[in-house]
């Protein structure tokens, strides 16, 4: 706070003593009054905090792919259920009727082996038989699991659209979420792209949990940047065996990225466009002011992390008088 008093303080200062514009032959020559800085590396500790909303690590829904009478839902919402147990029980009219086709047809197809055996049938005989045979059980084995319907992972029931003797159309009718295990999707700013691999730890906090930290793995890494946000997406895993966590919580992701180089400025020194998220700052170069749009990077107190080809060490940064700066005016750096 006490920094940026003595800052505005100085651009008060300034804006008294501004030089008028000189006026030569119908052409304005403008001077303004500006204080700067020359900007050094600085060695960070690069962390970066971002926000989302978990979600389940695999989310279901439960729709068989035949229609008809629900005879039977073994479950409600909120129930947890083990792979492999059952959900729904379907109209089980025509996965009986394929059954007992199927046993009929075995029946008949061991009957033509045999008398092809003998002679007394063709092998044309026997090749229809069993073609009829391989598809009648095919459709068995599709009514079967449409039919008697079971969790194909552990989860937990997070919807149910219909009740016992409903004429099922389609839509689903239960939805299963595991949550022993979350995702997230989290948007990085490009810049960090060349530093996220898969299998690097980072740290959950969720304001629901205070004095909680939930450990957590970058899992995919997007292979494209969004061309307007300038992010890219990582899909990290969170463990969630106590299940404390549930799938919709807001949480915070903090990435620490190891130590690096970089430049620092104070954030007061950056312009913003008006009507856009751009951010810009000035240098003095020969005594002109150059505008160079920058990428913020980490925030530390009063300072900003700026990145931009021309943000090389050495350069005079404007810190104080910015504000009333176009590109091309000359400047007058004071004390």
């Amino acid at each position: 706070m006490k920094k940026s008093f003595i800052y505005m303080l100085a651009a008060v200062a300034l804006m008294a003593c501004s030089k008028s514009a000189k006026t030569t032959g119908g052409m304005t020559d403008r001077v303004e009054q500006v204080r700067t800085t020359v900007l050094q590396p600085r060695e960070i500790e690069r962390e970066i905090s971002v926000s989302t909303n978990l979600q389940g690590y695999i989310t279901q829904n439960v729709a068989p792919s035949i229609t008809g009478k629900i005879e039977h839902i073994y479950c409600e919402v909120g129930d947890k259920k083990a792979a492999g147990a059952d959900l729904v029980r379907m109209d089980q009219t025509q996965y009986k009727t394929t059954k007992i086709t199927l046993a009929n047809l075995e029946v008949e197809k061991n009957r033509i082996e045999q008398l092809l055996k003998t002679g007394s049938a063709t092998q044309q005989q026997y090749d229809q038989i069993t073609t009829q045979y391989n598809s009648t059980k095919e459709q068995l084995d599709f009514l079967y699991t449409n039919t008697y319907v079971k969790a194909p992972f552990s989860g937990v029931i997070s919807a149910k659209t219909y009740e016992d003797g409903e004429l099922y159309s389609g839509q689903p009718i239960l939805v299963l979420t595991q949550i022993n295990k979350l995702k997230a999707l989290v948007a990085i700013p490009e810049t960090y792209f060349p530093l996220f691999k898969a299998g690097m730890k980072l740290t959950l906090t969720s304001e629901i949990y205070p004095n909680e930290v939930f450990p957590a793995t970058v899992e995919v890494v997007y292979p494209t940047v969004d061309a307007t946000s300038h992010t890219f997406q990582v899909k990290i895993v969170v463990p969630n065996s106590k299940e404390l966590l549930r799938p919709g919580m807001y949480v915070t992701t903090t990435i620490g990225l190891g130590k690096a180089n970089t430049i620092v400025a104070p954030y007061q020194a950056v312009e913003k466009l008006v009507g856009a998220n751009d951010r810009y700052v000035f240098l003095n170069e020969n005594g002109v002011a150059k505008r160079v749009s920058v990428t913020l990077g980490q925030r530390f107190d009063q300072d900003i992390e700026i990145i931009a080809p021309e943000i090389v060490p050495g350069v005079e940064l404007v810190t104080v008088g910015q504000h009333k700066l176009i590109d091309g005016v000359k400047l007058n750096v004071v004390e």
